[in-house]
């Protein structure tokens, strides 16, 4: 892959302290990364390593006690993220970049139909026009895998891997530069991860979509990350190209993830 020199997002220094920690400890502690546009990074550790609260500060979802992030916009704009008016954040929300919940009801709204829950970051642009929210609406069921004559079923008619997939639509109607994902594939059956796995390596390929995506699973990094950071206890331990640190980890904690993983 050929990366654009100039990276997309810069994260430096990131620290977020648990509210009303007695004890100093910080949830993410001086944490620094970079993505370039058309690159996917995963950020992987155990439950309570601070991947996520990583990825809620990245998104501005959570304020940062130190450290900054950047954002290059469209028009080639840095953006500090955690400086944005509430205005522009949900903007930058709905427009540029897209967010996908580990949880599939929390990033839709359950009381709409699906192609309701699609058509409405398009409405949030601007577009009105009916049979285009619709027809934009069947096209991206279609994109990923959703029969489109359900187009007016609610969500909750849907499994969970359908909904995951709604959602993944959902976010990618407006063709985001970045996305976010907080363990995409968490939670489902087995066969259901691995279509939906294949369907995100593909759309990221096909859309040359710029990605972060939290996952405790490693084979999630492996297949579909270009990079890989290594999270624990809040801190960055090791960060490089994701055959690198999973073929050849250097810090004894990703030794111990890796074994873990390949251990009869």
């Amino acid at each position: 892959m050929t990366l654009d020199l100039h990276p997309l997002l810069r994260v430096q220094g990131l620290s977020h302290r648990y509210p009303g920690a007695r004890d100093g400890r910080h949830a993410v502690r001086d944490a620094s990364l970079q993505l370039h546009p058309g690159e996917v990074v995963a950020i992987v550790g155990e439950s309570g390593s601070g991947k996520t609260t990583l990825l809620q500060c990245i998104a501005g979802r959570l304020p940062p006690s130190a450290g900054e992030v950047h954002y290059r916009d469209a028009g080639g704009r840095w953006r500090d993220v955690a400086a944005l008016t509430p205005r522009e954040q949900r903007v930058l929300a709905r427009t540029e970049w897209g967010f996908v919940e580990q949880n599939a009801a929390d990033g839709l709204r359950m009381d709409v139909s699906a192609g309701a829950n699609i058509g409405e970051r398009l409405m949030g642009q601007g577009l009105r026009h009916y049979g285009q929210l619709r027809e934009a609406a069947q096209h991206w069921m279609q994109q990923v895998e959703l029969a489109p004559e359900r187009i007016d079923e609610s969500p909750r008619a849907f499994s969970g891997g359908m909904r995951q997939r709604l959602q993944i639509a959902r976010n990618l109607v407006t063709r985001p530069r970045l996305v976010l994902m907080d363990e995409p594939t968490s939670g489902l059956d087995v066969s259901v991860q691995a279509r939906l796995l294949d369907l995100i390596r593909g759309l990221v390929t096909r859309l040359h979509l710029s990605a972060l995506i939290v996952t405790h699973d490693l084979g999630v990094a492996r297949l579909l990350a270009h990079r890989t950071v290594v999270m624990r206890d809040g801190a960055i331990v090791e960060q490089g190209l994701t055959d690198r640190v999973l073929d050849d980890p250097q810090h004894p904690y990703t030794q111990l993830l890796v074994s873990s993983v390949v251990a009869p």
